[in-house]
């Protein structure tokens, strides 16, 4: 089984570049109303649609608000991406840290309002 998370949106070309250049998703998929990214190590894939578009059922219609998803990125060298995307100027929104539970991560927002938390996941501290 695969999953592919798909977000409504009218902010396809913002969402394209956001991805493409801070996070290295690439292109699997794209026409005028939908756009199609798979994650650079391309196992996993992320998908955007133009809300109210006339080939889609009334179902799949409605815009994402910008509150209420996030999405976890896990990577092997998490303080190598965070200084690259704080080198791009991409607003840092959680800090890199260590938590006790066993993550050291941080968070960025894409275009849409999502909150994009990196991660490696690790021991817990304390064991």
């Amino acid at each position: 089984m695969r999953l592919n998370a798909g977000i409504l949106t009218t902010k396809l070309s913002e969402t394209k570049s956001f991805y493409n250049e801070n996070l290295g998703f690439k292109i699997k998929f794209e026409n005028e109303f939908y756009l199609l990214l798979k994650t650079p190590n391309e196992k996993d894939t992320l998908s955007f649609l133009l809300p109210n578009h006339p080939t889609q059922q009334p179902f799949f219609h409605k815009p994402f608000r910008g509150e209420g998803v996030y999405l976890t990125i896990e990577i092997e060298n998490v303080d190598k991406l965070y200084e690259e995307i704080k080198s791009k100027g991409v607003e840092i929104k959680v800090d890199i840290r260590d938590e006790p539970w066993g993550e050291r991560h941080f968070s960025i927002e894409d275009p849409n309002g999502i909150g994009i938390d990196i991660v490696k996941y690790m021991e817990p501290l304390g064991n």
